[in-house]
């Protein structure tokens, strides 16, 4: 469903917007017709702009200091291209350009696989740079679109369990999961069904995951935006089901310019590994080199040994 929605949004804003615009400009005079046709082009950028220069007098992170003004205006320009390549192109027009990778060749040659999950929003369009450089490594993958958009995230962990049981059963290693944003509690959504089992999980790569929930949540209105306010019972709920050997597994990567979670600590886990990444927005996380490295270096770390309490339990 995102990809249609997208689909509309980006004709109406690139075939729609120059009409109106070539019609103001005929009926009246043609800087209204410009004016009308700025609105379509800058407006969204403009739109953006005021959530970046909230961040100078929201608290970051324990022992950050506020993001510099100068920061928050270089990450402000680079959200307004990834959001426009992304929004305009890879998730309403190639949703579906980069297929699955599960080559009968992995089996038994210890190549451990990885699952993309996207955030609130989007779908595995976003991922088409990851899937594109994974597949010329060589490295097994599912892509999934999280379905329906704006339902409860407990009803996406069918489907990432049907992905990490194929690349599990192809590569015969439990995979790795990078999620950016929402992704990172479907992640922790699918492992709670699955009744807290370690032997499931390698490890776990979130990128700018309101694990502790986010301001911005509080003017959403669907089911999966509620779930992600910081003060819901469902994110309560999950951490107080959650076992302390979980964060172990995790590793979070936030920025103090990120624009939509904040304040920035609550993209952070206690007791996971941490990577902070200034000056960048939050769609921008899933663009960065060292996102990418993160996840490699993650797919040679050793598994991790499951809790006998945990491994019992599973």
């Amino acid at each position: 469903m995102n990809g249609r929605l997208q689909r509309l949004t980006s004709l109406f804003r690139w075939i729609v917007g120059p009409l109106l615009s070539a019609w103001a400009a005929v009926l009246w005079t043609p800087w209204i017709g410009l004016s009308v046709l700025a609105l379509f082009v800058l407006g969204p950028p403009l739109t953006m702009l005021p959530q970046f220069l909230v961040l100078r007098v929201i608290p970051p992170a324990p022992g950050l200091p506020t993001a510099p003004l100068g920061d928050l205006l270089h990450a402000w320009w680079r959200e307004v291209v990834v959001v426009t390549k992304v929004f305009s192109w890879q998730q309403p027009w190639a949703e579906h350009q980069e297929p699955d990778f599960i080559p009968d060749a992995a089996q038994g040659r210890g190549q451990r696989g990885v699952v993309l999950l996207h955030g609130y929003g989007c779908n595995r369009g976003l991922w088409n740079g990851w899937m594109k450089a994974l597949r010329k490594r060589g490295i097994p993958f599912v892509a999934i679109t999280q379905e329906p958009a704006f339902g409860s995230i407990d009803r996406y962990a069918p489907q990432i369990d049907a992905a990490m049981h194929a690349l599990q059963a192809c590569t015969g290693q439990a995979p790795l999961i990078v999620a950016h944003s929402m992704g990172g509690l479907s992640a922790r959504a699918w492992w709670r069904s699955q009744g807290h089992a370690f032997d499931r999980i390698h490890r776990i790569l979130t990128l700018g995951t309101p694990h502790h929930g986010t301001l911005l949540a509080k003017l959403g209105t669907t089911e999966n935006a509620r779930q992600m306010r910081g003060d819901s019972e469902w994110l309560n709920q999950m951490a107080r089901e959650e076992p302390a050997q979980l964060a172990g597994h995790f590793d979070c990567l936030y920025g103090h310019c990120d624009q939509i979670v904040f304040p920035a600590e609550t993209a952070i886990l206690p007791g996971a590994r941490v990577l902070h990444l200034p000056a960048r927005g939050h769609l921008q996380l899933v663009f960065e080199p060292q996102a990418f490295e993160r996840a490699m270096q993650l797919l040679e770390a050793p598994a991790q040994r499951a809790p006998e309490r945990a491994s019992r339990a599973g």
